[in-house]
């Protein structure tokens, strides 16, 4: 009897559809609140059955495909879900391309969603036809054609476990316009793994056992820790461990905000731009324990330098990335979750006092020589680290801060003060111009509750200026601060270092900006002087809806310290 209910059951819920209307019923029992997306031919019966669903999941329409991948990833890196962006054949495909690869190098969960010509005209230069598989494959974790509509559910759920299981990344699904018009029996089922792919590899306790030998032993112990930890939810077993052991710890530039940057083991931000300390002392140590990162080569200076008197034990989910760059002595290949909770339980409790204090004495160097006129510049010109600092006094625990690329991307992750996790979004692997305003868009719309303040260059945001449209069209209320300094600043601060002051295609020649947001109905100022700095900042804070600020900032100020290409992170330089 309960083998027949269970039949008459399924049938129930097998439901007779077309494959764009599965497509949209898929997304649904995934979870998924919002698609950043445009339409266009290939798409369109998707786009048109997402019509009668309105009331069940949000289109969000970008001006841009770029724009939809960077919002689909900062809502991912907001919430920690899965974000979902949508695109047509051809040049929409191809426009997801570098926010799909910006998202593979982060580690960010995305299911990107393009239409494609009928199968039957596939491989015949159709119009707005396009190989994105191939395209694509190198910068997926896993990409799928779809060609018959009774593959879309089994597609759409492997695309999301993939996705967001093990090292998370992007993938794609591409699916025939004849695939989307086909009819199936829709019968969702959650994808639950496969042979060829173990997500979550088993921890070793004879390896934890062997870590905390060499933890327990070690007289200058330092960690680094990435986004590893974070995407891990491992944040307060991370910070358990190292209370408990009592070691300096620093952070990657996407490991910002796992640990609150007052906590009295929190001694910085690793690499070229980094602080003093962590950089200098990475070759004074006696074992490194790296956590939830990947040996980037902007943390690790010059390799063949790098903490070559020191032995290293790293933690990381992913094998591939475990004696890439650097050689361990003992690798935990597992969550950072698990691991944590293991080698926790396995070391001694621990103080390092004497260690410490040297971190916070070169910390009082980097202040004298760098911070303090950072901060406090002596100039009647604005800096861009003193409005960082002012945001930081002017402004709430719950900001979420997104940065864009250059200078500004620095001076923000140097200056701006975390108390909470997630509350850093920025383009750290791929180094991805115009991603901060769309960014800051699908952060906020996955965090209405947080004031989201989106900090970009005058570069950056005229790279994806047009999703303003965006913020119109849905009323999102972000704050806008554009640090002006009229110059490509990072590529400019090389040329003056390194190429002799030859400012090659460098200097921008801008447009009033403020004409320009103020036709989008976005409220805006713009700073020249510092008097009216703090203010204007308060404005933009107190205002309800989304708000623009242009500060006009010291053309050739340049971010110090800084580690030469080439060098090793110990010849890191104040000025």
């Amino acid at each position: 009897m309960e083998t027949v209910e269970l039949v008459k059951k399924v049938q129930q819920e097998q439901k007779t559809m077309t494959g764009a209307e599965a497509v949209v019923q898929s997304l649904i029992k995934e979870g998924a609140e919002l698609i950043f997306g445009y339409p266009g031919g290939a798409i369109m019966p998707v786009y048109d059955a997402l019509y009668d669903y309105e009331n069940q999941i949000k289109h969000i329409l970008t001006r841009h495909e770029q724009g939809a991948t960077h919002a689909a990833q900062g809502y991912a890196r907001a919430t920690g879900k899965v974000g979902v962006c949508i695109a047509t054949s051809g040049p929409g495909a191809t426009n997801l391309i570098t926010g799909i690869a910006d998202a593979q190098i982060d580690s960010t969960p995305l299911v990107c969603i393009t239409g494609q010509v009928s199968s039957h005209l596939l491989g015949t230069d159709a119009f707005q036809e396009t190989d994105v598989i191939g395209i694509s494959m190198p910068v997926t974790k896993w990409n799928f054609q779809v060609t018959k509509a009774e593959e879309i559910p089994m597609a759409i759920a492997k695309a999301f476990y993939i996705a967001k299981s093990g090292r998370p990344g992007p993938v794609l699904i591409d699916i025939t316009k004849d695939a989307q018009f086909g009819v199936l029996d829709f019968d969702y089922k959650p994808f639950k793994g496969m042979r060829s792919y173990f997500p979550k590899p088993k921890l070793n306790l004879e390896k934890v056992k062997q870590a905390s030998l060499l933890i327990n032993q070690a007289k200058k112990p330092f960690v680094l820790f990435g986004q590893g930890v974070l995407l891990s939810n491992a944040e307060s077993e991370f910070k358990t461990f190292i209370e408990k052991t009592g070691i300096p710890s620093a952070c990657t530039i996407l490991g910002l905000s796992v640990l609150e940057s007052d906590h009295y083991l929190h001694v910085g931000m690793l690499g070229m731009h980094g602080n003093y300390a962590p950089n200098k002392l990475t070759n004074e140590c006696d074992l490194l324990i790296a956590i939830g990162m990947r040996f980037d080569d902007r943390v690790t200076g010059n390799l063949e330098e790098y903490a070559k008197q020191a032995k290293v034990i790293h933690l990381d989910i992913d094998p591939a990335e475990i004696d890439k760059n650097v050689k361990t002595e003992v690798a935990i290949i597992a969550d950072a979750k698990e691991s944590l909770i293991e080698l926790t339980n396995a070391v001694q409790k621990r103080e390092h006092k004497d260690w410490l204090n040297q971190f916070r004495m070169l910390e009082k160097e980097e202040q004298k020589e760098v911070i303090n006129e950072e901060l406090n510049p002596s100039t009647h010109i604005l800096s861009m680290g003193e409005v960082i600092h002012q945001i930081n006094e002017l402004s709430d625990e719950k900001n979420i801060i997104v940065t864009d690329v250059g200078q500004h991307q620095m001076m923000a992750c140097r200056y701006a003060k975390f108390k909470q996790t997630r509350s850093m979004i920025t383009s750290g692997g791929l180094g991805t111009m115009g991603f901060c305003l769309p960014a800051a868009i699908g952060a906020k719309m996955g965090k209405p509750d947080s004031q989201v303040i989106a900090v970009m260059g005058d570069g950056g945001f005229q790279m994806t200026i047009q999703e303003l449209g965006t913020i119109l069209q849905n009323k999102t209320s972000v704050k806008m601060v554009v640090l002006n300094n009229e110059f490509l600043g990072m590529v400019r601060q090389w040329q003056e270092l390194f190429f002799d002051k030859r400012y090659a295609s460098t200097e921008m020649v801008n447009p009033d900006f403020q004409k320009i947001v103020e036709g989008y109905g976005i409220k805006t100022k713009k700073v020249t002087k510092r008097e009216s700095l703090q203010d204007s900042i308060k404005e933009m804070l107190a205002h309800e809806g989304s708000y623009f600020l242009e500060v006009m900032v010291g053309k050739e100020n340049n971010v110090f310290p800084m580690i030469p290409t080439g060098s090793a992170v110990s010849e890191i330089r104040l000025k």
